[in-house]
Parts: structure tokens; sequence; C-alpha cells
């Protein structure tokens, strides 16, 4: 039988005949494993049951011995612990809003939730588009929560600011590609598609690429300039 057993463990798992003897001393083991775990589990769930009833046992014995239990008047959950603080209105009245294109990495910080290397990404991300058109451009910074999104709004103006335009009917793949909306692939069809059917007149023309989703063109189109 013992015999039996390891010879077909051999001819279908492919064990030797002492990683057999293995596996037989390790059966015993997974099998105690299995049944102690619901064992102890309910040990576990009687221990707990059997305290809660010592502590209603003494609770009822306090109380026939004339001990008034008080509750505390403090709840144990504070809502406030949940409120996200808002920024001293006085700081505020002390300081001037400046416009948000102004503001670099070490202004940005005046805001509560923004260090340093925050502030710097937040600077390179505008620099590196050419300017904001929309707050919610600032969703796409890395690590920028949105509750000091809001916060930003507090301290600093923001207006459209675009600075710097890609001519779209004169760059050439390698410039294009280094904005941050454009990828390598979609400024080697924008060139081809140019060179091919002449300049565009707007961003309606960057349609004619079938590719192309209507969301990214609007998304691109401020940066670009057609004349």
């Amino acid at each position: 039988m013992v015999a039996r057993f390891f010879y077909w463990m051999k001819v279908y798992l492919g064990f030797s005949r002492k990683e057999s003897r293995g596996f037989v001393l390790l059966i015993p083991v997974l099998l105690l494993l299995v049944i102690s775990s619901p064992v102890y589990k309910a040990i576990r769930t009687s221990k707990s049951e059997n305290f809660h009833l010592q502590y209603l046992a003494s609770i009822d014995s306090l109380e026939k011995s004339g001990f008034v239990l008080l509750t505390s008047p403090f709840p144990v959950f504070n809502p406030q612990d949940t409120i996200v603080k808002k920024s001293n209105s006085k700081q505020l009245e002390n300081l001037n809003r400046i416009p948000f294109s102004e503001a670099d990495s070490v202004t940005l910080q005046i805001v509560p939730g923004i260090g340093q290397s925050t502030a710097g990404r937040i600077v390179k991300f505008r620099e590196s588009l050419g300017g904001l058109h929309s707050k919610s451009q600032l969703s796409e910074v890395y690590g920028l929560k949105p509750e000091t999104i809001d916060a930003i709004w507090e301290y600093f103006d923001f207006s459209p600011a675009i600075f710097r335009k890609i001519k779209i009917n004169q760059v050439e793949i390698d410039e294009l590609r280094q904005h941050p909306y454009v990828s390598y692939a979609e400024a080697k069809v924008i060139v081809a598609f140019r060179d091919q059917h002449g300049d565009y007149q707007n961003s309606d023309d960057l349609l004619k690429i079938k590719i192309f989703k209507q969301e990214w063109i609007n998304k691109i189109s401020p940066y670009l300039d057609f004349q």
C-alpha cells in the first residue's frame, strides 16, 4: 500500500522517494492547522463572552452596592476632528493677493499643505505648459490634493495666463513633443498631416485627424498659435 502510494507520487507528481516521505510527514501538520483554526476561534469567542458576562456581573454588583454609574459628558467621537482647518483669516489680512501666474516656489509655500517639493512641482508644471488657462489644471499636478488646490485660491488670484504658445504651422516634431499634453506619436502625426494637407487654420482642423478626440483637442488648443 505504502509502496504503491510512493509510486503514484513519483509518476504523477514527480516526487522522489525522499520528497514523498517528507510530504507524508507534512500531511498531519496541515490537518492539525486546519482543525485547530476553528477550535482557536471558538476558544477566543468563549473567552470574550465570559469576559463580557463578568463585566456585566461587576456592574450589577456595583449598582446593588449603591454606586451610581455616570457617563462621560464628552462624546467619544469629536466631529471637529474630521473638519479640514481653514486658513487663518487674520493671516490672510496681512497678505497681498497676487496673481497665481506670478507666484514662485517660495511664495506658494504660504499655502497650508504645500511644502518645498510640492511648490516646485506646481511651478514646473505651470512653466512647462506655458501657463494655465483653467484652475482645474492644477489637479494634474502629482500629489496635490483637492483641498490644497482649494486653499491656493484663498491666497492667490486666478486669471487665464498663457505666456507661451506653440506655432503649430512652424513647429517641428522634437519641439512639439516637449509640451506636456503632446506625446511623440501625436507630434509626429500633427506635423505629417500639416506637411501633407497644408497649414492649420484653427483647432477644428485637428479634428480632420480622425484618431484625435475632441476632449484632447480642447485641452491642447489654448496653447496653439495658428498664425
